[in-house]
């Protein structure tokens, strides 16, 4: 089986990420016959692959619908995917928040401004009980376009795409949880922490990543959003806060996160994985 790999073209410029190049060398080394690609580049021959594994194709959120395009002309070709396709389209829209507050999940709550309507700031502050607001797109990654609005910083902006509104969980300084999962089996867990002055956690803000042993509590609640939501999905990554005890989901990764691999043990369990879906 030949397997493409994929990342996107801006990573070839500044090289890979160390995870990206460890994993794929390590997937080589297993003897798989699997190559990287930029998805967006219009000289591969898709047709080649038989299997292709989203690994960071990360600039998916500046070009959604050449992005939905070359998914369905991959799922044209019947090729599969990793994550499936039906969840990787549902997964790259935060809308997918309202679903679980449909569902009275655990989840930090969100109110959406549509794409051309105008906000209503007053009435997310109350609502909410806060003052202090987290706005960010709907299609999104990393915190790009993300920030924060108090009642003395309101933003003057053209809402030219939807964006999702939630209040500022003040337990993020705390520390952000992420669970770890492949095909649904738990493998590892973190804690990522911002710098002093910072709310975002990413590494590009100065932020930190732990290795921890989560409580039963918290690992059994995420645990819940992947049987629940990613079925038949080589990865998952489940990040939330913790508020007086209890998990709450704050993003529900499936399609190009970070997999925060750090020991043999974690590479072997991916592989292993990979290998049981593909049969």
């Amino acid at each position: 089986m030949k397997i493409a790999y994929i990342c996107y073209e801006g990573q070839l410029l500044q090289g890979l990420s160390d995870e990206d190049s460890l994993l794929l060398n390590f997937l080589q080394q297993k003897g798989l016959d699997i190559h990287r690609e930029v998805w967006t580049d219009a000289s591969v021959n898709w047709e080649q692959y038989q299997l292709v594994i989203l690994k960071s194709p990360w600039d998916y959120i500046d070009n959604i619908d050449a992005f939905y395009d070359w998914l369905s002309t991959l799922e044209s070709l019947q090729i599969r995917l990793l994550n499936p396709y039906d969840i990787v389209r549902w997964n790259s829209d935060k809308h997918y928040i309202r679903e679980m507050m449909d569902a009275d999940l655990p989840v930090i709550p969100a109110i959406y401004i549509e794409k051309g309507a105008q906000p209503l700031w007053p009435a997310y502050f109350s609502n909410f009980n806060t003052n202090k607001l987290i706005v960010k797109p709907c299609i999104s990654g990393g915190s790009k376009n993300t920030f924060v609005v108090t009642p003395g910083k309101l933003p003057a902006l053209v809402f030219d795409e939807a964006f999702m509104v939630q209040p500022f969980m003040p337990e993020i300084l705390e520390g952000e949880w992420s669970f770890l999962f492949f095909n649904g089996v738990f493998s590892h867990c973190l804690l990522k922490r911002p710098v002093a002055g910072e709310f975002r956690v990413q590494k590009q803000f100065g932020g930190s990543a732990e290795p921890q042993t989560p409580p039963a509590a918290y690992l059994a609640t995420a645990l819940s959003f992947v049987e629940r939501y990613a079925k038949g999905c080589l990865y998952a990554r489940v990040d939330g806060v913790v508020k007086e005890g209890r998990f709450l989901l704050m993003e529900l990764e499936l399609i190009e996160p970070l997999l925060f691999l750090s020991t043999p043990e974690q590479y072997e369990h991916y592989y292993q994985t990979l290998k049981q879906i593909v049969v």
